[in-house]
C-alpha cells in the first residue's frame, strides 16, 4: 500500500500546508495590525471624514493626508496633541482678507467662515448707521474685500427746522436722498450738492419760495385853496370836501423758510380815483387900510416906545396862524406885529417906525410889557430887523 502513494504527492501536501499556515499568520497579523489603530473624526476645510490612523500627533495625521499648515492656519487640537481612539480633528485653511475702514486697507489672515465671525475676531464693531460693503452671514473668501465706513455725526437743517442724524462719506446730494429730504426748485442748500459731507458738517437745507403779494394803499387828496377877495383876510371856506382815493400795488415776494427776505415791485392799479378838497381864502383886509399918503407927523393916536424883535411863519414853536386867525404863510405879504394884549389890544391899527402900518394880530409867551415882535416873511428880512427899540403909534 505504501508503495501505491506517489513521493511528490507527499511534497505537494507540505508546501500547500505550509503556504495555508503563512496565508493565516499573515491574516492574523494584519488583523491585529488593523485593530491597534485609532479611529479619528478629521475634517478638512469643512470636509469630514472618519480615518483609521497609527499617527502619533495631529501634525502627522495632517502629514498622511499631506497638508502643511501654515501658522495662521485653524487646526484643533494643536498640531501636537495626541492622537486618541474618537479624536475630533478639525483643519481650517486661513485666507487672505483685504479690509478698508475709512480708505485705510490692511491685509488680514483669516479662519472666520462668515463675515461676521471675521468681524468678531478683529474686534470690529459695526454700528447701526456705519456702512459694511458686504452682509454678515456672507461666506469668507480668499481675496476678499470688506470694506466699513464708519458713520459720523451731522446736524441737518431743513426748513429752519434741525435734527442730529450720522451719515459716511458721500455727496451732500447723496446725502439728502438718504435722509429722505426732497428739494424744489428755489431751494438752497449749504454745502453745494456735489461737495461731501464732512464730520461736523452743518447741512442747512433753506425753503425758498416766491409768492404775490398784493397791497391796498391809500391815496391821501390833496387840499387846493383859491383866493376870495370877498371873504376876511385868514378866513376860509370849504368849497368841496376831498375824498381819498385808493391804489392797488402787486408785489412779488421773496421767503427764505417761511420769512420775508425780499420783495420786488411788480405793478399798480387805480382802484378808487381821489377827489381833491377845495378850499377858498379871504384875501379881505380885516381892517380899514390906512392911507399910505397920510402925515405919520399929523393925526390922532397915542405914541409909545417899545423894544422889537422879529420872527417868520415858520419859526420855532410857531404854528403859522395868529392868534386872530390870519394865516401868515397864506399871505405871506401881511403887516402883523404880535402884542401884549394889555398894552396893545388885538386888533388895532398901528404905525411901526421903519415897518409901516400894520395890525396887532398876535401875541406870545414872550412878548410881555413894552414889547413887540414884527413879522416878516423871511428869515433873511427878520435877522435884518434884529431887536431894535422903535416908537410905534396906536392909531385906534
Amino acid at each position: 500500500m505504501k508503495n501505491l502513494i506517489p513521493k511528490s504527492f507527499g511534497k505537494k501536501r507540505i508546501a500547500i500546508v505550509l503556504g495555508s499556515t503563512i496565508i493565516v499568520a499573515a491574516s492574523v497579523g494584519m488583523l491585529l495590525y488593523q485593530g491597534t489603530k485609532n479611529t479619528v473624526s478629521l475634517t478638512l476645510n469643512g470636509q469630514k471624514t472618519i480615518v483609521k490612523t497609527h499617527a502619533a500627533t495631529v501634525n502627522d495625521i495632517l502629514a498622511e493626508f499631506e497638508i502643511t499648515a501654515k501658522a495662521e492656519d485653524y487646526i484643533h487640537p494643536s498640531k501636537d496633541s495626541i492622537i486618541k481612539d474618537g479624536l475630533e480633528v478639525e483643519w481650517r485653511p486661513a485666507q487672505q482678507v483685504k479690509l478698508n475702514v475709512d480708505g485705510k486697507e490692511t491685509v488680514i489672515w483669516t479662519t472666520a467662515k462668515k463675515v461676521e465671525g471675521f468681524l468678531s475676531e478683529q474686534k470690529l464693531d459695526v454700528a447701526e448707521h456705519d456702512k459694511l460693503s458686504l452682509s454678515k452671514d456672507t461666506k469668507i473668501e480668499d481675496n476678499m474685500q470688506i470694506a466699513i465706513e464708519k458713520a459720523f455725526p451731522i446736524k441737518l437743517i431743513v426748513g429752519g427746522s434741525e435734527q442730529q442724524v450720522w451719515s459716511t462719506s458721500t455727496t451732500v446730494a447723496d446725502f439728502l436722498r438718504k435722509q429722505g429730504v426732497g428739494l424744489n426748485e428755489l431751494d438752497r442748500v449749504e454745502p453745494q450738492l456735489a461737495e461731501n459731507v464732512q464730520p461736523q458738517n452743518i447741512v442747512n437745507v433753506i425753503r425758498i419760495e416766491k409768492v404775490t403779494d398784493v397791497v391796498e394803499e391809500p391815496v391821501q387828496f390833496a387840499t387846493i385853496t383859491k383866493k376870495d377877495h370877498s371873504l376876511h383876510e385868514g378866513k376860509e371856506k370849504v368849497i368841496s370836501e376831498g375824498k381819498n382815493g385808493l391804489l392797488s400795488k402787486q408785489f412779488e415776494v421773496t421767503k427764505e423758510n417761511g420769512k420775508e427776505v425780499a420783495r420786488a415791485f411788480i405793478s399798480e392799479k387805480v382802484v378808487t380815483e381821489k377827489t381833491d378838497k377845495v378850499v377858498a381864502v379871504g384875501t379881505k383886509q380885516l381892517v380899514a387900510q390906512v392911507s399910505r399918503g397920510e402925515d405919520n407927523s399929523q393925526g390922532s393916536g397915542r405914541e409909545i416906545y417899545v423894544s422889537s424883535t422879529a420872527y417868520t411863519a415858520g419859526c420855532n414853536g410857531c404854528s403859522g396862524t395868529t392868534a386872530t386867525g390870519i394865516n401868515l404863510k397864506q399871505n405871506p405879504n401881511a403887516k402883523v406885529i404880535a402884542v401884549d394884549p394889555n398894552i396893545i389890544p388885538l386888533g388895532t391899527k398901528v404905525y411901526v417906525e421903519g415897518y409901516g402900518y400894520a395890525v396887532a394880530a398876535d401875541k406870545g409867551g414872550a412878548i410881555k410889557g413894552h414889547k413887540i415882535d414884527v413879522f416878516f416873511p423871511s428869515k433873511s428880512d427878520a435877522y435884518r430887523w434884529g431887536v431894535k427899540k422903535v416908537k410905534i403909534r396906536v392909531l385906534n
